[in-house]
């Protein structure tokens, strides 16, 4: 479980980082308007793993418990990558805050060509690896429920802008495009 509360800060760590450097700025924003998600996603986490760890399995592991763990670990793993692979994408653009930029011009290429959302995608990645590695199914349910309705309104909010600033484009852009998970959502 120590390689757990590692990780999970390892993960606060770099959410935090996140919104201290990518942070809109009011002179390079043409168009903002976050709706209070940021700090929705926020709390959410917060919760998610403070009741996570609340009902997670501490008891003697065996092997299968072992395995379980190390495949929450991997969707972790794969999670942060496909995270920061579409934040790395998107470069510039990429906010913490949903904002559009002054020279923002709509990603559809690389990550963003299989999913119009794919570092939420990467987020759910993220957190429904550390409920698996807590080998509880109620810690599954705690985080992954909560974290999934965050995150579709997180999106919600970010494609009402983004449909108002790029229009046809982006509505061409919908129909061809799952939003958050390739091939279901």
């Amino acid at each position: 479980m120590k390689y757990l509360i590692l990780l999970s800060i390892l993960f606060f760590l770099s959410e935090f980082a996140l919104m201290l450097v990518k942070r809109s700025k009011k002179i390079d924003s043409k168009r903002k308007n976050d709706k209070g998600s940021l700090v929705l996603l926020w709390v959410i986490i917060t919760l998610c793993f403070t009741f996570g760890f609340t009902f997670a399995n501490y008891r003697i592991w065996t092997l299968f418990n072992y395995v379980v763990a190390f495949a929450g670990v991997t969707i972790i793993l794969l999670g942060a990558t496909i995270r920061w692979i579409s934040i790395i994408q998107l470069s510039s653009a990429f906010t913490v805050n949903v904002a559009i930029a002054n020279n923002h011009k709509l990603k559809t290429d690389g990550v963003y060509k299989y999913v119009r959302h794919p570092s939420y995608f990467g987020l759910l990645f993220i957190m429904f690896g550390f409920s698996v590695s807590m080998n509880s199914y109620i810690s599954i349910l705690i985080i992954t429920i909560p974290m999934f309705l965050a995150i579709l309104y997180r999106i919600k909010v970010e494609e009402e802008i983004l449909l108002t600033e790029f229009g046809d484009e982006y509505s061409n852009y919908k129909k061809n495009t799952k939003k958050l998970i390739p091939g279901l959502i």
